[in-house]
């Protein structure tokens, strides 16, 4: 079986959230079966600086408003899986996340940025590509992938089946509906049975609509988008699709979040050797800057700051833990005004409040090696990874 893999973030070359840690353990555990699996991925400049002996497959040209789009392919560092890269200078390399600025701000090309990739993907599912490879199944991850999904089904002689996974259906991937035209799909797509979704463009919609099969990260989550309190205005299309949306439970790496084996943390150690988490738990201290506290109880998160994670609940009974004498290290970015009171938390309570905007993925592990207890306050969770 040959399968693609579609996405727009990988573990650990560039990571926003739970679903580069997917995107890096799935395609590795499907090839332990036997599949013949490969990825694809936006050159982004991390990507491009760690894949390994990259080489041209097609020299596209110009398209979706860049002006020199190639696509490489090469190796992931460590799994060594096959992996696709689009290189697209024009689009892909430039600084801060996959899908903002350093000021937080979406990027305003998001629309050919991430269409280019489902198009890229289309063309491979449809043998017009790679004539040495040609994926069976084409798995798009998110809405940042989910014009893969579009693009097959505009393009009726591929024979390959799509999955569409739904990571968070909150993030969706809404466009102004006059730049359809910027997409080249037929005109039939831009009804409210295609990517229409009240007024605008939904690339998320598309996935849904157009998927073979549609996947979640929990079966519970794939019951709660079929709601109106959970569905994000989208239950509708859920309920329609039926038997075809069926939720799978995410899983961590195993390997990769073993503190028998953990090269990032303080002390090694296990369920027998527990002498060696509470090294762990005073190393963080030290790095934090925390009073070093045997009977505190360390509370952690790393986490994105946003509402829908429930930090502003966090915030909301932080006066009170502090009184109790609770410590607390937060590590995430999110939306400014909670990355500002987190800091202003700091400061008021600097031997007991700890805050790291960005994300630092060892800081990650010696906090989670190193905490008494890990707070998940979301108001929502498709499948907490932490």
């Amino acid at each position: 079986m040959r399968v693609l893999h579609v996405a727009a973030e990988v573990f650990p070359l560039v990571k926003t959230g739970g679903l580069a840690d997917v995107v890096a353990a799935l395609p590795v555990a499907l090839a332990e079966q036997g599949a013949d699996v490969r990825l694809l991925l936006p050159g982004l400049p991390p990507v491009l600086e760690a894949v390994q002996h990259a080489r041209p497959v097609i020299d596209i040209g110009s398209c979706f408003g860049a002006l020199r789009v190639r696509l490489l392919l090469g190796r992931m560092p460590g799994s060594r899986l096959p992996v696709y890269v689009i290189d697209a200078p024009y689009l892909y390399r430039r600084g801060g996340s996959p899908y903002q600025d350093s000021q937080g701000e979406e990027w305003p090309d998001n629309l050919q940025r991430f269409a280019l990739l489902g198009w890229v993907a289309a063309h491979l599912a449809a043998g017009d590509a790679d004539p040495q490879w040609a994926p069976s199944i084409v798995h798009a991850h998110d809405w940042h992938a989910a014009m893969t999904c579009a693009y097959m089904a505009d393009h009726p002689a591929t024979e390959a089946a799509s999955v569409f996974t739904v990571h968070n259906l909150a993030f969706q991937g809404l466009f102004p509906m006059h730049d359809w035209p910027l997409l080249g799909l037929a005109s039939r797509l831009m009804a409210p049975s295609g990517l229409e979704f009240h007024g605008q463009l939904s690339f998320m919609k598309a996935g849904l609509k157009f998927g073979h099969k549609v996947t979640t990260v929990s079966p519970t989550y794939a019951h709660e988008i079929a709601t109106h309190e959970f569905g994000c205005g989208l239950d509708g299309v859920v309920r329609g699709r039926g038997a075809d949306v069926a939720g799978i439970l995410n899983g961590i790496d195993p390997e990769v979040w073993n503190p028998a084996r953990d090269s990032a943390i303080a002390v090694r150690y296990d369920h027998q050797q527990l002498a060696g988490k509470r090294a762990c738990r005073q190393a963080l201290q030290d790095e934090l800057g925390l009073q070093r506290d045997d009977d505190a109880l360390l509370l952690t998160v790393v986490s994105r700051l946003t509402s829908q994670k429930g930090l502003d609940l966090l915030l909301s009974v932080l006066p009170e833990l502090i009184r109790a004498g609770v410590q607390l290290a937060v590590q995430g970015t999110g939306e400014p005004a909670l990355e500002a009171a987190f800091r202003m938390a700091q400061q008021a309570h600097p031997k007991q409040v700890h805050a790291h905007v960005g994300y630092d993925e060892a800081k990650a592990h010696r906090q989670v090696s190193g905490a008494d207890v890990i707070a998940v306050p979301s108001r929502f969770e498709p499948c907490g990874l932490t």
